[in-house]
């Protein structure tokens, strides 16, 4: 590997700042705020994977009905009857996005909440008696942590290894399932490393077996074709702020012969099983963000590749021993994760931070562990390796131009870290 230049009197001015101390400090939200409030540049934001920008036409359409039409949805007075014919006309809108009947659509706080609710609706619905969950060793640690909540309980869970490109194989899953198998659940696709997992293949295995079927699809709905019949799931669970919408409204779709048991008890709303005042807005605007999500799909997906191809080809031209995590080709459009050989992915992000490029080193659901990667570490690869893995994930309001930013950044963050290793070796 070639060397990195660096200027010999800048050494101990870098010092400074890499050790452990500065980068706790880094962590510190109050200290994360103080230095983007000092910002003046414009913030690059490439972790899409954790949220979107909402979009300006679907926030426009929200406001209302935090100002105008604020009425409760189960009020029986004309503002109210205009709430609940907003989210019936959400539900119309997500049903139709994915192939399904606005019946099947129930709307939750988030994709965390839908998908607990499945695994503990599952686990209701067969107690007392011995039944056992398939999932796999990558899922997001909404499924994971429920499954290993259910296994207290008694429920047999068996984690499906994945090969080294992140894919679950097919005939492990066909390998793993018992007479008392009830659930399998397989994301659609991953959080860190955007592969997309063969949902339709297993969907149509576990069909045949009359075994219920969730597929966690955060991360897919609004940016690659969703469709629930062709998937042959009896449940699939999405999440707005994912696809240009606003933060906490969570969907959870399920096939109408399944049951599921209520996750809060109270009023009627949502058929029942949710009770609770609804969020009308936020309902609203994931209605109207995977509308929208979906009408500008193709030409989208296509610009996010090519900017994660060029994003690709130009770090590996610098530094030729970049890898890249997961499946190249059965990939999100717009996420890829790469690791850095001798380099912290943590100290990477903290200084495109100060740069004002936002990227991340997991989900952001476990961001603050100590703790490598579970995706990457699956993958097979070695604790090391795992902590130096950065994730970039770019969306709708991201551009080319961002990406040679963003290229430039990076390879200069490496090249100080790696001196500095250097110069601490000496």
């Amino acid at each position: 590997m070639q060397k990195p230049i660096i200027a010999l009197s800048a050494l101990p001015s870098i010092w400074k700042w890499i050790p452990n101390a500065f980068l706790k400090k880094l962590k510190s939200s109050r200290h994360r705020a103080a230095i983007c409030s000092k910002r003046s540049e414009r913030v690059i934001y490439a972790d899409n994977a954790a949220t979107t920008r909402i979009s300006d036409s679907v926030l426009k359409k929200l406001l209302p009905y935090l100002q105008e039409q604020y009425g409760n949805a189960s009020s029986q007075y004309s503002l109210g009857a205009k709430a609940k014919h907003a989210i019936e006309q959400a539900r119309k809108q997500v049903a139709a996005a994915i192939g399904a009947t606005s019946s099947d659509i129930t709307f939750t706080s988030s994709g965390s909440e839908a998908n607990s609710w499945i695994l503990r609706s599952i686990a209701d619905n067969y107690r007392g008696k011995s039944i056992h969950i398939i999932t796999s060793a990558i899922e997001h640690h909404s499924v994971l942590n429920a499954c290993r909540a259910l296994e207290l309980l008694g429920v047999e869970v068996t984690y499906l290894p994945v090969e080294s490109n992140g894919r679950v194989s097919i005939e492990d899953v066909k390998s793993a399932v018992r007479p008392n198998t009830k659930l399998v659940t397989i994301m659609l696709a991953n959080n860190e490393i955007g592969t997309i997992q063969p949902i339709a293949e297993i969907g149509e295995f576990l069909h045949k077996r009359d075994i219920i079927f969730h597929t966690d699809a955060v991360q897919a709905v609004g940016h690659i074709p969703v469709d629930v019949g062709e998937l042959k799931v009896d449940f699939l669970t999405a999440s707005a702020h994912k696809f240009n919408g606003a933060k906490g409204t969570g969907i959870l779709y399920k096939q109408s012969m399944i049951k599921l048991s209520p996750l809060v008890f109270g009023g009627e709303q949502e058929r029942g099983l949710r009770a609770g005042t609804e969020n009308v807005a936020g309902i609203v605007a994931a209605g109207y963000a995977i509308e929208e999500s979906i009408a500008k799909m193709s030409e989208t997906a296509k610009r996010l590749k090519a900017m994660v191809d060029t994003t690709v080809n130009a770090i590996q031209t610098r530094i030729p021993t970049v890898r890249v995590n997961g499946n190249s080709e059965k990939r999100l459009p717009g996420t890829v994760n790469l690791s850095f050989d001798g380099a912290s992915g943590e100290s990477l992000m903290h200084l495109l931070d100060l740069k004002g490029i936002c990227v991340s080193t997991s989900s952001a659901c476990t961001s603050g562990s100590d703790k490598p990667s579970h995706v990457l570490t699956a993958l097979g690869l070695t604790e090391q390796q795992a902590k130096s893995a950065i994730r970039i994930s770019y969306g709708r309001y991201n551009d080319m131009n961002e990406v040679e930013s963003i290229v430039e950044t990076i390879c200069n963050a490496y090249n100080k870290i790696i001196a500095v290793n250097l110069y601490m070796k000496k």
